[in-house]
């Protein structure tokens, strides 16, 4: 892979850094990618999504009306689908969406994202995100030093409680640590800004 540059929190060019071809380098998968994305979005839903049937309401235990001589079709119940108060027909009940992929093909999807966006040229990798304080404006002024615009996933070694809550307030800007990538976040960013630090860790737990 060609070397990537790399940059100060300031938005200084103090180097190079070489990608991995073993993460960055691989034939993207489309249908890996689509597939890890479709589970993690199903595994995101709740599922609490409740109606009642007819069984379910109350009330409808009396017959409206006589059955013939009105001139009307027969009913048995004021608590019918097509009744207003009366329940919903195959009303949703709550469920679990969650279903799983196997590692390897979810490996497979997280190295073909992380490739695509190396061939977009939408990576930046950064010599330590830090924050001192918890500034917004601050974070603010390091993402725009560096060229970031729209949406962008930060990419922390480990969890930094300052670095998350100085980006938190940001439109389209997500932060994670390294040994919790996913592909839904890395296709959904436009930009892919990581730690050295970070990348290091990507390229040996994930290679």
């Amino acid at each position: 892979m060609p070397a990537n540059k790399l940059y100060s929190m300031k938005g200084e060019v103090i180097g190079e850094v070489t990608l991995s071809d073993a993460i960055f380098g691989v034939e993207p998968n489309i249908t890996a990618i689509h597939t890890a994305v479709k589970n993690h979005l199903a595994n995101r839903r709740q599922g609490t999504q409740s109606a009642l049937t007819r069984a379910e309401v109350r009330g409808g235990g009396a017959k409206p009306y006589r059955q013939k001589g009105t001139g009307r079709a027969r009913q048995g119940s004021t608590r019918v689908p097509h009744y207003t108060h009366g329940g919903v027909a195959f009303a949703p009940k709550p469920r679990s969406y969650r279903y799983s992929i196997n590692k390897k093909l979810k490996r497979l999807a997280l190295k073909s994202a992380l490739s695509l966006k190396a061939a977009e040229d939408s990576i930046i990798v950064v010599d330590g995100i830090e924050m001192e304080e918890i500034k917004t404006k601050e974070f603010k002024r390091f993402l725009d030093a560096v060229g970031v615009s729209g949406k962008a996933l930060i990419v922390t070694p480990d969890i930094n409680k300052n670095v998350i809550l100085s980006s938190r307030n940001l439109p389209g800007v997500k932060t994670t640590f390294a040994r919790l990538l996913n592909t839904y976040d890395i296709v959904d960013a436009r930009t892919f800004v990581v730690d050295k630090a970070a990348l290091e860790t990507i390229e040996e737990v994930y290679a």
